[in-house]
């Protein structure tokens, strides 16, 4: 073989899903491949966040210098549920709301006024 053709030469895909970022291009550098993260400017940054998908599929085989595109996630206990707020729409202005006593302290419930009409 001659070092031309191995510089053109494809070479396999790694399994990248799994993995943290920084790990994930590091494997990938070590392969003659490069990393992108579709739709995350600061993926060069990306440390502790954990591939969770990959495109080429692992094993495909590839020219040398190909990108593979990584999908992102947050590693355990690192968020990522997604935004809660806000919440439902809240009941119309006006009227009583009743605030109860602890179970079992039996006593009748007491009434307070939140807002009036």
């Amino acid at each position: 073989m001659t070092p031309e053709s191995s510089r053109t030469s494809g070479v396999r895909v790694p399994r990248l899903v799994g993995l943290m970022a920084v790990d994930a291009r590091e494997s990938a550098r070590a392969r003659g491949l490069s990393v992108e993260a579709p739709g995350r400017p600061d993926f060069r940054h990306a440390v502790v966040d954990y591939v969770v998908r990959q495109y080429p599929q692992p094993g495909t085989e590839v020219p040398r210098h190909s990108v593979v595109h990584v999908w992102l996630d947050f590693g355990e206990g690192e968020g990522g549920g997604g935004v809660r707020e806000p919440r439902g729409p809240l009941p119309p202005p006006g009227g009583l709301r009743c605030e109860r006593d602890e179970p079992g302290a039996g006593a009748a419930a007491r009434v307070v006024v939140l807002s009036s009409p």
